[in-house]
């Protein structure tokens, strides 16, 4: 997924929060359950669980300082991401983007990124350890984009080993460790045509309120602050040929989730202060924002949308 800003989606964002904390029941029914832990989705880093989900909108925003050859541009993206569990344990996404590139100096660009297609399947689940592991296929489907923004013409497919962790059983005396979850992938992006391989690579680190609230110690954290995760995402490429080299991003933000949609907002720190794409050349970029509204299908309309071909109507993923 890609980065963010938007100051009237915070606003917006807060007021619905604060507006939903006192109605929302205590118990959450959301997709990312293992045991007692709820892993949210996350904005950066696919997360590693199969759901009926869609995130709508995600939305991004970065500013490209200037190079000798382009002027420094303001990009924003506007993303959307549907998934669908066919069986309890596989699942495909789809997703679509629509690219807005400002230069300082020349006309606004925009044009639609290629398509995403993905496979997902869950081999380990383990509740007494909060432990997931899964491994699947992304596909960047070369030609359903428009070149003017980016788009490649030739497809990419990405296999990659998703996992995630939460540290619920750490003994009594880290008790205040045990809200803390780690996810992850690993994975490797492999052109058709002659290009850079590159290594995507990531990891989250969430600490999960609710958790601390009903598992540690009741704190005495009112609404909308019991049902909140801060988390830093690190999204990482590296190249794997020729000279090696790392780009990517350092985003702390925080989500805040309830039964049926979750908000999350995070801050876009290119590493080393250079651009957060090897496709692109290194140069200086800016902080930028990432923001998304998350909905939980499964739990919304579960009669509708959890119907699968495999295994028919699955019920709310959490019932």
């Amino acid at each position: 997924m890609r980065r963010a800003r938007a100051r009237t989606f915070v606003t917006v964002a807060g007021a619905v929060v604060a507006a939903l904390a006192g109605v929302m029941p205590s118990r959450v029914h959301a997709h990312g359950m293992v045991g007692q832990r709820f892993f949210p989705a996350t904005l950066a880093i696919d997360d590693p669980f199969v759901a009926d989900e869609l995130s709508l909108p995600t939305v991004s925003i970065t500013k490209r300082h200037g190079s000798a050859d382009e002027p420094p541009t303001l990009e924003t993206d506007f993303s959307v991401e549907l998934s669908k569990r066919l069986s309890p344990d596989l699942g495909i996404s789809l997703g679509a983007a629509v690219l807005l590139l400002a230069p300082d100096r020349g006309p606004t660009i925009a044009g639609f990124d290629n398509m995403a297609i993905g496979l997902k399947y869950v081999f380990l689940k383990s509740a007494e350890h909060q432990l997931i592991v899964a491994g699947g296929v992304d596909i960047d489907v070369g030609g359903t984009g428009q070149e003017r923004v980016g788009a490649e013409p030739f497809s990419t497919f990405t296999p990659s080993l998703f996992f995630g962790e939460g540290l619920g059983d750490l003994p009594g005396s880290l008790r205040y460790l045990q809200p803390l979850a780690v996810t992850g992938v690993l994975g490797l992006a492999l052109p058709t045509r002659v290009a850079t391989r590159v290594f995507n690579w990531g990891l989250t680190f969430q600490y999960n309120l609710q958790y601390l609230q009903s598992y540690v110690q009741d704190v005495g954290l009112p609404p909308p602050f019991n049902r909140m995760i801060p988390i830093v995402e690190l999204p990482m490429q590296t190249s794997v040929e020729g000279a090696s080299r790392t780009a990517g991003s350092v985003n702390p933000g925080i989500i805040w989730f309830g039964r049926y949609f979750q908000l999350g907002l995070e801050a876009v720190i290119p590493v080393h202060g250079n651009t957060i794409d090897l496709a692109e050349e290194p140069r200086q970029g800016s902080v930028g924002l990432l923001a998304q509204v998350h909905f939980y299908l499964d739990d919304i309309w579960p009669e509708v949308f959890t119907w699968t071909p495999f295994s028919g109507v699955l019920g709310p993923t959490q019932p």
